[in-house]
């Protein structure tokens, strides 16, 4: 596994739609590993391929304390979604700052895992939030057009103090 480069806003790979996953090739499941190495090591909760440089319809999820539940998403589509959550979302492509985003409460998605088997994901919540995140990625929006309000700087670091 290796770190990626993540591209950052301005850079015109991220406004481009992605093509689909084909075939499942060496290539393929080398960036599906990096991409997971790439977004805990940024301490993000999702990437997407376009963030990496790469116009596949590929995504990566872990929403854990942890980074233990890594979920991959291969040629995905919301089919279903309802109720409503509004909450802070930041971006791994748009560093240091964040914005009020109002994204559907629940979603179901079809989609493929690293293995190309067709699946169907229920999620709620932040997971919800991620899923619709980054398959927007994937067709080339970033959440910024989605913002309500004004985008707001944030901090990363540890806010404990020091001794």
């Amino acid at each position: 596994m290796a770190l990626r480069t993540i591209r950052t806003e301005g850079d015109p790979v991220l406004e481009k739609i992605c093509k689909p996953v084909k075939d499942i090739t060496p290539r393929i499941s080398q960036l599906i590993d990096d991409m997971l190495e790439t977004m805990h090591d940024a301490g993000g909760v999702g990437l997407a391929a376009p963030q990496v440089g790469v116009l596949r319809r590929i995504a990566v999820i872990d929403v854990s304390e942890d980074g233990t539940d890594p979920v991959v998403l291969i040629n995905p589509e919301i089919i279903e979604q309802s109720g409503e959550q509004t909450g802070d979302e930041g971006c791994l492509s748009v560093p240091g700052v964040a914005g009020k985003v109002t994204r559907p409460e629940t979603v179901k998605v079809r989609t493929f895992d690293k293995d190309l088997n067709e699946v169907i994901l229920d999620a709620e919540g932040l997971k919800a939030r991620a899923f619709c995140h980054e398959i927007d990625h994937l067709d080339g929006k970033l959440y910024t057009r989605l913002v309500e309000g004004e985008l707001h700087e944030v901090s990363y670091e540890d806010d404990e103090e020091e001794e």
